[in-house]
């Protein structure tokens, strides 16, 4: 292989793919527990540090080099989502404590919620001018936050907490299709799988 060749393949690397499956994973283990096809969250506590976190922290840091500062902030945003999320599991389980357990707040969990749609909200204006198929997916993070907030300040909980679930069961097949396409688009050197061009209104 030529150093030329090499050169063209290292830049057409997408590390988004390994991010989005990361994504993928972790949202569909933690929705079949919320939606009541799975019980508990011991088992999705491994899936939320290793796919929710660390693959999204491998795509962070490649989307830091290429200088792609969108990717790079929501893929590292969201890896230490994971990280804090699998802690508060932990810490309301009593992994660090019954004492620790006995002081947690579900209402803090709330507002760090709501920090996140703050975050999202934005970044959703900015996914417009990448592609529909990132749009759509904050879009069902958008409502994935408005549910988990919502449902930890005990406001319609149950209604909520079904908002949340069937929205991050959408954000898993969102993700598992922007994975593909990143796959395979890269991998056929075509469009095998459509994206979705981007909105153009703010971007001209």
């Amino acid at each position: 292989m030529s150093k030329e060749t090499q050169q063209v393949r290292v830049a057409t690397i997408d590390p988004s793919a390994l991010g989005l499956f990361g994504l993928a994973i972790i949202t569909l283990v933690a929705s079949s527990s919320k939606l009541g096809w799975t019980d508990g969250i011991a088992f999705v506590l491994p899936w939320a540090i290793f796919l929710g976190a660390f693959a999204q922290l491998f795509a962070c840091i490649h989307d830091a080099k290429k200088g792609n500062t969108f990717g790079a902030t929501a893929f590292g945003a969201f890896t230490f989502f994971w990280l804090a999320v699998g802690m508060s599991w932990m810490i309301q389980n009593g992994v660090f404590g019954e004492a620790l357990a006995a002081q947690a707040d579900p209402r803090q969990l709330g507002v760090a919620y709501v920090g996140y749609l703050i975050f999202c909200l934005f970044m959703t204006i900015g996914a417009m001018e990448t592609n529909k198929v990132l749009f759509y997916t904050f879009v069902a993070i958008d409502f994935l936050f408005i549910g988990l907030a919502g449902n930890a300040f005990g406001i319609m909980a149950h209604a909520m907490h079904m908002l949340a679930a069937y929205s991050e069961f959408v954000i898993s097949m969102l993700s598992f299709y922007g994975c593909a396409a990143s796959v395979l688009n890269i991998h056929f050197g075509r469009t095998f799988l459509p994206i979705g061009k981007p909105f153009g209104i703010f971007k001209k």
